[in-house]
């Protein structure tokens, strides 16, 4: 199977697989099989064996996969095993969560500043950063490097801040909030909702 480019579907059921080996990985575990991913995953074992043997020889039978080597194969796979750098907009509650969460963290999004509109917010401390000022993105983004803008944002201030991000040559911008943004079609947009992910879920289960 080439990784040139993935299908959504195999591409989905990767990340999925990742998740787990990474909390796998987290609770002291080094090792893990097919039936254990699918426990978790809802993914027939079979077909989580012919997702891995398509990219080359994983795990041995009776004793299940390297979590270690896995994990950095699966990253590979999804080129996603090396450092990539992410602004998050939005320091209330919401974004102070997503900050001190670790999620992005465990798979190679290192956070590299926090930006609010809010004078009371704006030189808080966040871990090792300090909340900047909305105005700083564009020298910040010459500095650095910036891949993902993260919107933990009000609806009303969503597509104002992705229009900034654009500007600024960001490519991937994920939406915390309801709102519909509007991008260029080469900007990739990708919108978290709880309520839409269960209604998902309860439709299988209904199913």
């Amino acid at each position: 199977m080439s990784t040139d480019r993935l299908t959504l579907g195999v591409a989905s059921r990767l990340s999925r697989y990742l998740q787990v080996l990474t909390q796998a990985k987290r609770m002291g575990k080094t090792t893990i099989s097919s039936q254990s991913i699918s426990e978790y995953t809802n993914v027939n074992p079979t077909q989580i064996r012919r997702d891995l043997s398509g990219f080359g020889k994983f795990g041995k039978r009776g004793v299940g996969y390297d979590i270690d080597s896995l994990i950095g194969q699966i990253r590979k796979i999804l080129r996603a095993s090396g450092q990539h750098n992410i602004v998050l907009f939005g320091a209330g509650n919401l974004g102070l969560a997503i900050a001190g969460s670790g999620v992005f963290a465990d798979h190679g999004f290192n956070i590299v500043a926090i930006f609010d509109v809010d004078p009371e917010r704006v030189g808080a401390e966040v871990g090792d950063l300090t909340v900047l000022r909305y105005d700083e993105l564009p020298r910040i983004v010459e500095k650095v490097g910036i891949e993902v803008g993260v919107l933990a944002v009000p609806r009303e201030a969503s597509q104002s801040v992705a229009d900034d991000l654009v500007a600024s040559g960001v490519k991937i911008i994920f939406n915390y909030s309801d709102a519909l943004i509007s991008v260029p079609s080469d900007v990739t947009v990708h919108t978290s909702s709880p309520a839409i992910e269960l209604l998902y879920a309860l439709y299988f289960y209904l199913s």
